[in-house]
């Protein structure tokens, strides 16, 4: 398994459809377009789907060529943002524009960049930074370059601190919660 699906709440879970549903679709993941991922195990198929509109998250629990399949959504915190999933692979399924991704998924820009400053501070930090090092690394020099007494207050400190303890949480368990929808 290259993700874990009951973390990635984007991830579209497909199954052999029950007896009866013969005009269910089969589902070729080859034929949907260009594959970012593709992975069997025993656990069934995991496969990215590529799409300018935002990329399929499949999981195809039992993964037999020309099988009609049936979604299977999960009744957990996650349930609108799994629908909104299979909504748009659906669309595209039949041919049609597969709109744009839950909301949240993927991650902002500025969430991004974020995290990439988050990563930068606990590098640092657990390299032996002080926190007036960490600024002046993240290009905040003139709040580093502060008198003790203002740099206790200030607001780059403050930013600093936050950066490390955001990143300790994730560092410690808490980096699931990037796959979960906002």
């Amino acid at each position: 398994m290259i993700w874990r699906p009951e973390l990635t709440a984007v991830t579209v879970i497909l199954d052999a459809a029950p007896e009866g549903f013969s005009d269910a679709k089969a589902v070729d993941p080859l034929k949907l377009g260009a594959l970012l991922a593709d992975q069997a195990g025993v656990e069934g198929r995991h496969v990215i789907v590529a799409d300018p509109d935002g990329d399929h998250w499949l999981w195809l629990r039992d993964p037999k060529p020309g099988q009609p399949l049936a979604a299977i959504i999960p009744l957990d915190k996650d349930f609108s943002t799994r629908v909104t999933s299979l909504l748009r692979f659906h669309r595209r399924l039949f041919g049609n524009r597969s709109g744009p991704p839950a909301r949240g998924w993927p991650l902002s820009t500025y969430r991004q960049a974020r995290l990439a400053m988050m990563l930068q501070a606990l590098d640092l930090r657990l390299s032996g930074a002080s926190y007036r090092q960490i600024a002046a690394a993240l290009g905040r020099e003139d709040d580093a370059k502060l008198p003790a007494t203002e740099w206790k207050t200030s607001a780059g400190r403050s930013f600093v601190i936050r950066l490390v303890r955001d990143a300790t949480a994730l560092m410690n368990g808490d980096y699931r919660k990037l796959l979960r929808i906002r």
